[in-house]
C-alpha cells in the first residue's frame, strides 16, 4: 500500500500568517495550528508525490482537470498587502498515468500543460487552493515532493468525482515503488455571516455540522446523499474535493481524526486526518 496519508485542507488565505491583518492572525490561530499539525505528518510520511485537489484550478465545464505540466507556480496577496510566492515540481509522469486510466475507465477527465510541452515554462499558475496548503507543507524544505493537481467538476454527476477518487486510490496502491499523499483542499459552507459576500443561510451551519459530523464518524462517504439543493443553500466550497477522498479512502481504508473546525469569518474551516489502516500480519 503506497497511500500514506490523506487530509482536508482549509486554503482561506488568513492561515498564513504573513497574509493576515494582526486581528486575522489570532482568529485562524487554530486552524493554523492544526495545519501545522498536517504538514508535520506529511513529512513523517515521506512522499514522493503529493496529489492536491482544487475547486480553484482549472474549470473545465463537465470534466474533471489534471494538470500534466511540469512545475507549477503561484503567488498570493492577503489582507496585510503583503505577499507570498510558491513554486512546485510537478509528477508529469504520474499525472499522465492518471489520464490514461480514467480514459479506460471512461471517466470524464481532460489533461491540461501550460506554456511549452516539456522545460522551465511548461508553468501552470498555482491557484490559491492549492498554493494555501502547500505552503505548509513544502515551503521550507530543501527537497520537496513532487505535486499533482486535479480539480473537481460540479457539473458532471457527484459520483463521478467519488469514481475519480477511487481511481486514484487504485492507481496508488499498485504503485509499488513511490508513496503517496492525498489532499482535499476545502473551505466548507460559505453562508455562516450576513456581512459575507454570500450572505446567511441556516443551511450552511447545518451542512458543517453533517460534514464534521461523518468525518468524526469515519463515514465521509455519507456526504454523497446530500441534496443538490441543500448544498446550493449552504454553499460549500467542499463537496466535490471530499467525494474524491472519499473515493480515495474506499479503497484504502483510512482512519479519521478531526483535527479543528471553526467558523472565523464567513465560511467554515475544518482540518481533518485520514491515516490508512494498516492489515495486521494475522489477518
Amino acid at each position: 500500500m503506497t497511500l500514506v496519508y490523506s487530509c482536508i485542507a482549509p486554503h482561506g488565505g488568513e492561515i498564513i500568517p504573513e497574509l493576515a491583518s494582526r486581528s486575522m492572525v489570532r482568529r485562524f490561530k487554530e486552524t493554523r495550528t492544526a495545519m501545522g499539525t498536517i504538514a508535520r505528518r506529511i513529512s513523517e510520511s515521506r512522499p514522493h508525490t503529493i496529489v492536491i485537489a482544487s475547486p480553484h484550478n482549472l474549470r473545465l465545464y463537465g470534466k474533471i482537470a489534471v494538470v500534466t505540466t511540469e512545475n507549477s507556480s503561484g503567488v498570493l496577496k492577503g489582507s496585510s498587502k503583503r505577499s507570498i510566492t510558491l513554486h512546485a515540481r510537478c509528477d508529469k509522469a504520474f499525472a499522465e498515468s492518471i489520464l490514461r486510466a480514467s480514459e479506460k475507465a471512461k471517466l470524464p477527465v481532460v489533461g491540461a500543460n501550460y506554456g511549452t510541452a516539456s522545460g522551465p515554462a511548461s508553468d501552470m499558475r498555482m491557484d490559491w487552493g492549492t498554493l494555501v496548503p502547500l505552503w505548509f507543507v513544502i515551503k521550507n524544505k530543501r527537497v520537496a515532493p513532487k505535486i499533482v493537481i486535479v480539480a473537481p467538476s460540479r457539473e458532471i454527476p457527484l459520483r463521478k468525482n467519488y469514481e475519480f477518487g477511487q481511481l486514484l486510490g487504485r492507481i496508488m496502491t499498485l504503485d509499488g515503488k513511490r508513496r503517496f499523499v492525498f489532499i482535499a483542499s476545502a473551505d466548507q459552507a460559505h453562508a455562516h455571516s450576513r456581512s459575507g459576500p454570500y450572505g446567511f443561510n441556516p443551511a450552511a451551519s447545518k451542512y458543517d455540522s453533517i460534514v464534521m459530523n461523518k468525518i468524526r464518524q469515519n463515514k465521509l462517504k455519507a456526504i454523497m446523499s446530500l441534496s443538490p439543493r441543500f448544498v446550493e443553500d449552504a454553499k460549500p466550497d467542499s463537496l466535490w474535493q471530499m467525494a474524491m477522498l472519499a473515493g480515495v479512502t474506499d479503497v484504502v481504508p483510512s482512519r479519521s481524526n478531526l483535527l479543528s473546525y471553526q467558523v472565523p469569518t464567513y465560511y467554515g474551516m475544518a482540518c481533518a486526518e485520514f491515516e490508512p489502516v494498516r492489515a495486521s500480519k494475522n489477518s
